[in-house]
C-alpha cells in the first residue's frame, strides 16, 4: 500500500503526462483546423481563378482621360471629362510624391512580394468581429481593387484582390504598380491621380509641390472627402502632419524638412473661379470642335488641345470687359436684392439658414453674395458664404442708396434677410453692387496670321454660356462705316475730299414707307467738311452722301470683301450708318485687312492636338500673308489706316492715343439707334481687338452712353497689357500714294482728279460724274425702290 510520500512522489508525473496530452490534443486540432482552412482557401482560390478578370492589358495601361485645353504658353485653361485625370509616367512623378506616399500606405512595397500576411489576418479578424479596418491592403492590393475590383468588404472579394495581386507581382515591375496606381487612385473633386489633384488643389504641376503639399495629397487616398483641404481643411490638416511625421520615422525626410513641412501655410484653390485665366468660351469652342471629331471619345482619349490664346492678354480680355461691364452697372438705377429669406436669430440655426440661401446665389467671380445682418441709411453688415462678415459704409452704399429709403418700395427694400451682391473697391473697403443686366464681347486676333489671342464672350460663363464673339448678331452701328470709305476710296473720293454735313430728309414717296430723317448723334450739322473730319466726328449725313455717290449696290459687293454677307447689308443707304448685321468676330477679322496691309485672314484657334502619350493627331501653322487671298490693295488698306489713326487722334476715340501713348492705334467707335449697341473696333500692326457692349434682348443702354464712353475704355484697358514692350510700328506709304500738302492722294486722284466736294449746294453738287443734287435725290429714291 503506497504512503503519502510515495503519493506526492508521482503526482508531478501525472500532471505532466495529462498536460503532454492536453497539448497533444490542441495541436491536433490547430492542425486539422489550418488543415481545413488551407483546404477551404484552396479550393477557393481553385474556383476564383478561373473568373478573374483579364489583366493582360494592364501593362498597357490606358485609363479614361478628359479633354484638356492648354493655352499657347501651355496654361491648362479647360477641360472636359468625368474623370480629371493627367497621365503621368512614373520617372516624372517626383520623389517627394512617391515618398508620402509609400510612408503612409505601403513603406514595405519595394520589399514585399505584394500581400502583407499579418495585415489581412489583422483585417480578416476586424471583419467577422465587425471592427474598423486596420488598413492591410499594399498598394499592389489598392491597385487590383481600383483597377478590377469593387471596395465592398466581402471573404470573396478578398480572395479575388489577392490573387490579382500575385498576377499583378507577376506581370508588372514593382515602378509600374506604382505609377498606375499613382494615376488611378481617386483623391476627390473628380480628380483621378496625384497630377491631376495637383492642379486641382494647389494649382501647379505635380512636379513643384513641397514635402507639405505631397504630405497634403498622400492623405486623400484613405478618405478623400474626410481629408479633402477645400471642404475639411482642419482635418486634412491633422492627416497631412500625421504623414509628415510618417515621412521622418521611414528616414525619407530630416528633421529639419519635418519642421519646416509643418509649419508652411498651404494656399488651397477654391471653387470653380479658381482658375485665374478665366477661358471658359474658349473652352468651350474648342469641345465642340473635338467633339464634332472623336465624338464621345473626346471626353476619355486623353486628347490635350494647344490654342492659339496667350494666357496674359486672356485675362487682360476678360478683367477689362467685366470692369467696363460694372462700371456701367454703377450707372443704373438699383433693381434690389435677388432674395429675402428668414433669418433665425442666432447660433447654428441663423449659419445653416445663411448658408442654404447663398448656395442657391453663388458668387459670381468679383461680384460676390453675402446676406444682409443690419441695415440703415448709414450702414450695412453683410456676411459672406465663407462666413466672412463685412460692413458697408460712406461711397460703398451710394449704388444702393434707393435701397436705403424709409419709403423705399417692399421689393427692393435692403433689411436683414436680403440677398445683396457686394463687391471690394480699389481702396479697399466694399460696395454694394449687383449682377448685370447688359451682356458684352471682346476679341483679340493678330492680323498678321489671324492667330485669336483673347475671347471673353459675355460677362460671366456660368451665367450666361451664349458666346456673344462668335453668335450675336448686331447692328455694328458707325463702326461699320470705314468699309463704306474703303469703298469710296476706289471711286474716286479721298481724305481731303469735301463733303457737305448738312441736313437730308427723305419723305413716305422718296422710301416707299416710313418717313425718313436721319440725325448726326450730336444732333448738329457743321456744314463742308473732309472726309477724314467727317470719319474722325462721325459724322451720319457725310456718310450717307458718300454712300449715295458711289452706289449702294457697289458699296454692298465691297463689303463681302472683308467676310460680311451681302445678305446680311441690303444695299439700301442706311447701310451707311451701320444698319446690317455682323458679330464681333466678324468685325475683328474685317479691321485686320486694314491692319496687315489688305489680306484677308481667317481666325482659328487651335494649333495642336495631341494624344495623352505626345503622339501629335493635328498641328496648324500660321499661315504667310503672301499666300493668302488679298482683299484690298495695299494702298486702300494705307489710306484707311491713315483717316482711322485721326480718329484715335482727334476724333470719337482721342482718349486712345492720349492714354496710350503711341501714335499706332487705329480705330472706330460705334453707336447704334438709340444706343442699344455700342462699339469700338481697332487695331495696331500686331493686334486687332473689338469690343460690343449691349443687352441681349436689344434695348437703350442709355441717352448718354456710347460706343467711345463704354467699349473705347475696355479696348484701352485691353492694349496695355497687349501692348507692353511691342515697338511703335506704322506703315510706309505704298506705290501709287503720293502726299500733297500735308495729306494723302490715290496718284490717279489727286486735285481736280477726284471727287472734291460733295452735297454743297442745291444747284452744283459735284459727284465723280458731275452730277448734281437732283441727280442724288433721284438715286436716293431708286435705290428705296429697289
Amino acid at each position: 500500500m503506497p504512503t503519502s510520500s510515495d503519493t506526492a512522489k508521482h503526482s508531478p508525473s501525472k500532471q505532466t503526462h495529462w498536460l503532454w496530452v492536453a497539448l497533444a490534443w490542441l495541436a491536433g486540432l490547430s492542425a486539422a483546423a489550418i488543415l481545413s482552412v488551407l483546404t477551404l482557401v484552396a479550393l477557393a482560390l481553385a474556383l476564383a481563378y478561373p473568373n478573374l478578370p483579364d489583366i493582360s492589358d494592364i501593362a498597357d495601361y490606358r485609363p479614361k482621360l478628359p479633354l484638356r485645353v492648354f493655352s499657347a504658353d501651355g496654361d491648362l485653361i479647360g477641360e472636359f471629362g468625368e474623370e480629371r485625370r493627367k497621365l503621368t509616367p512614373i520617372r516624372e512623378i517626383p520623389k517627394v510624391m512617391t515618398n508620402a506616399i509609400l510612408a503612409v500606405e505601403d513603406a514595405r512595397f519595394y520589399q514585399h512580394g505584394g500581400v502583407d500576411y499579418v495585415g489581412v489576418m489583422r483585417a480578416g479578424l476586424a471583419n467577422v468581429g465587425r471592427a474598423k479596418s486596420q488598413g492591410a491592403s499594399t498598394i499592389t492590393m489598392q491597385v487590383a481593387r481600383n483597377v478590377y475590383l469593387t471596395s465592398e468588404k466581402t471573404f470573396t472579394r478578398k480572395i479575388y484582390e489577392i490573387l490579382l495581386t500575385f498576377k499583378l507581382e507577376h506581370m508588372l515591375s514593382k515602378d509600374q504598380i506604382l505609377e498606375i496606381y499613382m494615376n488611378q487612385i481617386f483623391l476627390g473633386n473628380r480628380a483621378y491621380g496625384f497630377a491631376a489633384a495637383s492642379e486641382i488643389y494647389f494649382g501647379k504641376p505635380l512636379k513643384d509641390v513641397s514635402i507639405a503639399e505631397a504630405a497634403m495629397l498622400a492623405g486623400l487616398p484613405k478618405a478623400p472627402s474626410a481629408y479633402n483641404p477645400i471642404s475639411n481643411p482642419k482635418r486634412a490638416k491633422v492627416r497631412q502632419g500625421y504623414i509628415i511625421d510618417r515621412m521622418l520615422e521611414n528616414g525619407f525626410i530630416t528633421e529639419q524638412e519635418a519642421e519646416t513641412a509643418h509649419a508652411e501655410q498651404l494656399v488651397i484653390k477654391t471653387g470653380p473661379n479658381a482658375n485665374p485665366i478665366h477661358a471658359e468660351y474658349i473652352s468651350e469652342m474648342v469641345r465642340q470642335l473635338m467633339y464634332s471629331q472623336y465624338g464621345d471619345e473626346t471626353y476619355t482619349r486623353g486628347l490635350n488641345v494647344f490654342t492659339t490664346i496667350k494666357s496674359e492678354q486672356q485675362i487682360a480680355a476678360y478683367r477689362a470687359l467685366r470692369r467696363g461691364i460694372m462700371d456701367f452697372e454703377r450707372r443704373q438705377f438699383y433693381r434690389g436684392p435677388e432674395k429675402f429669406v428668414e433669418l433665425p436669430a442666432k447660433g447654428q440655426e441663423l449659419e445653416d439658414a445663411i448658408d442654404e440661401a447663398l448656395d442657391e446665389h453663388p458668387d459670381n467671380g468679383d461680384v460676390m453674395a453675402a446676406i444682409v445682418l443690419q441695415a440703415d441709411t448709414k450702414r450695412i453688415k453683410a456676411q459672406r458664404q465663407n462666413g466672412e462678415v463685412v460692413e458697408i459704409t460712406g461711397d460703398g452704399l451710394k449704388p444702393a442708396q434707393s435701397g436705403l429709403l424709409d419709403k423705399a418700395p417692399p421689393n427692393i427694400k435692403l433689411r436683414k434677410g436680403a440677398v445683396i451682391r457686394v463687391a471690394k473697391t480699389i481702396k479697399g473697403g466694399w460696395e454694394v453692387t449687383q449682377l448685370p443686366e447688359v451682356e458684352g464681347a471682346f476679341i483679340a486676333m493678330d492680323p498678321r496670321d489671324g492667330s485669336i489671342r483673347a475671347l471673353v464672350g459675355g460677362f460671366d460663363f456660368a451665367k450666361n454660356k451664349f458666346n456673344h464673339v462668335t453668335q450675336a448678331w448686331r447692328q455694328p452701328g458707325s463702326s461699320f462705316k470705314p468699309f463704306i470709305y474703303s469703298a469710296a476710296l476706289e471711286k474716286g473720293f479721298g481724305p481731303a475730299s469735301v463733303v457737305n454735313d448738312a441736313p437730308l430728309f427723305f419723305d413716305a414717296g422718296v422710301t416707299g414707307g416710313q418717313p425718313w430723317e436721319p440725325k448726326n448723334y450730336d444732333g448738329t450739322f457743321e456744314g463742308p467738311m473732309t472726309l477724314r473730319k467727317g470719319l474722325a466726328k462721325s459724322k451720319n449725313m457725310i456718310s450717307i452722301r458718300v454712300l449715295n455717290s458711289i452706289g449702294a449696290p457697289y458699296a454692298q459687293e465691297w463689303v463681302t470683301r472683308f467676310g460680311f454677307e451681302p445678305e446680311k447689308h441690303p444695299a439700301y443707304l442706311t447701310m451707311a450708318l451701320g444698319a446690317g448685321a455682323v458679330t464681333p468676330l466678324q468685325m475683328a477679322s474685317a479691321y485686320s485687312v486694314f491692319a496687315n496691309g489688305g489680306y484677308r485672314v481667317n481666325p482659328w484657334i487651335i494649333s495642336k492636338v495631341s494624344e495623352q502619350r505626345g503622339k501629335v493627331l493635328v498641328e496648324t501653322k500660321p499661315p504667310e500673308l503672301a499666300n493668302t487671298e488679298r482683299a484690298i490693295d495695299e494702298r486702300n488698306a494705307f489710306m484707311m489706316s491713315s483717316l482711322l489713326q485721326e480718329i484715335t487722334r482727334s476724333g470719337t476715340a482721342a482718349r486712345a492715343q492720349a492714354t496710350l501713348k503711341r501714335p499706332d492705334l487705329y480705330g472706330k467707335t460705334g453707336t447704334t439707334n438709340d444706343s442699344m449697341d455700342a462699339w469700338f473696333a481697332g487695331y495696331q500692326p500686331t493686334i486687332t481687338a473689338v469690343t460690343w457692349i449691349g443687352y441681349d434682348t436689344p434695348r437703350k443702354l442709355g441717352d448718354r452712353e456710347t460706343g467711345g464712353g463704354l467699349s473705347l475704355p475696355v479696348w484701352i484697358s485691353f492694349m496695355e497689357t497687349a501692348l507692353k514692350g511691342v515697338s511703335v510700328s506704322e506703315p510706309t506709304a505704298p506705290e501709287g500714294v503720293v502726299r500733297l500738302d500735308s495729306e494723302w492722294f490715290y496718284e490717279e486722284f489727286t486735285p481736280g482728279a477726284g471727287v472734291s466736294n460733295l452735297g454743297m449746294t442745291d444747284t452744283a453738287e459735284s459727284t465723280k460724274e458731275g452730277g448734281t443734287a437732283a441727280d442724288e435725290k433721284q438715286k436716293i429714291l431708286d435705290l428705296f425702290k429697289n
